[in-house]
């Protein structure tokens, strides 16, 4: 008889030990951290020299207001485009020139103060006179010249909703700087020459009174404050913090409506001035300052009649 012997159980095998955690990194001492790095604004590539793209994109950022608090001293331009502080010089000294910053020896570059027309109410006047009496240039720049029909502008020159007439709509500059947005409609029937002249540099009311022998003598007109819109914005090249003037004006000759007229103006950059004693108010045109003389009456300005021809030079 075999008596087999009893083997020992075998061992079960060992469970992995698990890892010890590692130890949780200390708190970061703020005080010792790198602040992030930020990038520095940038000039547009392009054609022309750096001091040039550096003073067209300053201007630009004027315009979109992005200084309106304070505008950056000489050093601090030059470290934030990364450029020499003669690039920067070159960049403000045009900016000084064209009137979009003032500086003096030991201060920082500052902001020019807009340039402002005073017009005194009571005068049928014209906005190309008065910017130009007041020693400044205007111009034009002509976004529409042509012939529509428009119900609503007809009614208000008290003809036909189907009449034909002539609209025009310009941007007014001020020295280059944009001053109003000009809308007018006239009677084709009387100013259908005018769709033959060029705006940019001449007086409507003239041209009114040298194409087609029409001048105005009187009219009406109602001035009241606007809110701006983006778009108008835009095309006024103002920021959000400018206000605006809406000047609806019905100009007549011979009591007759002839031209229906909205213009939309910056207020920082026009004012309508009177004068008052105890008993009234004087519109009539007066010396208000320096700078404010006031434009001679539109009819008186007239010239003796001319051939159409000679209607596109400048009054």
């Amino acid at each position: 008889m075999t008596i087999a012997a009893a083997l020992p159980p075998e061992p079960l095998p060992a469970e992995p030990l698990a890892a010890a955690p590692l130890p949780a990194p200390p708190p970061a001492d703020p005080t010792t951290q790198a602040p992030l790095p930020t990038s520095a604004p940038s000039i547009p590539p392009g054609a022309g020299p750096l001091w040039a793209r550096l003073r067209d994109h300053l201007r630009d950022r004027v315009l979109a207001g992005d200084f309106d608090d304070a505008f950056p001293g000489e050093l601090a331009l030059a470290e934030q485009f990364g450029v020499s502080r003669h690039t920067v010089r070159e960049a403000l000294r045009e900016l000084r020139a064209d009137g979009t910053v003032t500086a003096s020896r030991g201060r920082h570059p500052q902001l020019a103060a807009p340039d402002q027309i005073r017009q005194p109410l009571g005068a049928l006047y014209s906005l190309f006179a008065s910017v130009e009496s007041q020693g400044h240039t205007q111009r034009s720049r002509v976004l529409t010249l042509d012939a529509r029909r428009d119900p609503a502008a007809a009614a208000r020159l008290e003809l036909p909703e189907d009449a034909e007439l002539v609209y025009l709509e310009r941007i007014r500059l001020l020295d280059e700087a944009p001053l109003a947005l000009d809308r007018v409609w006239l009677p084709a029937a009387v100013a259908r020459p005018l769709l033959q002249l060029d705006f940019s540099r001449t007086s409507l009311y003239n041209q009114l009174w040298l194409a087609c022998g029409v001048r105005l003598t009187g009219g009406s007109e109602e001035i009241s404050a606007a809110v701006l819109s983006q778009e108008h914005r835009r095309l006024l090249a103002c920021g959000a913090d400018v206000a605006g003037l809406s000047i609806d004006r019905l100009g007549c000759s011979a009591q007759r409506p002839v031209e229906w007229r909205h213009t939309l103006i910056r207020a920082d950059r026009f004012s309508l001035t009177a004068r008052f004693t105890q008993h009234r108010y004087q519109f009539t045109p007066v010396e208000s300052g320096v700078g404010a003389a006031a434009p001679e009456p539109v009819p008186d300005l007239a010239p003796d009649p001319v051939p159409a021809a000679a209607a596109e030079t400048s009054a």
